[in-house]
Formats: structure tokens, sequence, C-alpha cells
């Protein structure tokens, strides 16, 4: 199971600071992570666009290519808008 870490006003769009996901196969990336989250529809789907959150894995900020597992720590940032 991965777990997910929801940060600032992610936690109240989307109803949860964190959960505990088994990750189905074909999610190995980042950005397959984040596509695969966004079609939960509703607010998932505009909060989660790639360019409005950043990604650590294990505490480390990752790019759309970086590779999750199962065994992972995810936390997502949303960025700072103007």
């Amino acid at each position: 199971m991965v777990k997910i870490l929801y940060f600032a006003d992610l936690v109240d769009r989307l109803g949860r600071a964190s959960e505990e996901v088994a990750l189905p196969a074909e999610v190995i990336t980042v950005e397959a992570l984040l596509a695969w989250l966004r079609r939960r529809g509703g607010a998932w789907e505009s909060v989660l666009r790639s360019d409005a959150v950043r990604v650590t894995v294990n505490k480390q900020f990752s790019v759309a290519a970086s590779p999750v597992t199962n065994r992972d720590e995810i936390a997502l940032v949303p960025t700072c808008s103007n």
C-alpha cells in the first residue's frame, strides 16, 4: 500500500489529509499516479492538475517521470498561485 499525504488547501478540497491505497499495476510514475487520482472526478480533476501540485516521493521532490511503488510515501503539495 502506498501512503499519500495531502497538504494545505488540498485537505479541505479533497476531504482528507492522507490515505493508504494499493496502486494498480499501470501506475508506475508520478504522472500516472496523478492521472489515476484525477479519474476520481469532481474536485480531484481540477486540484490535481500536474501544474497545480508538487509531488514528493519518500520526501524528495519528484518529476512526472519519477517512479512510484506501493512501498512509497507520497506527498501532494499545492503550488503557489498568483
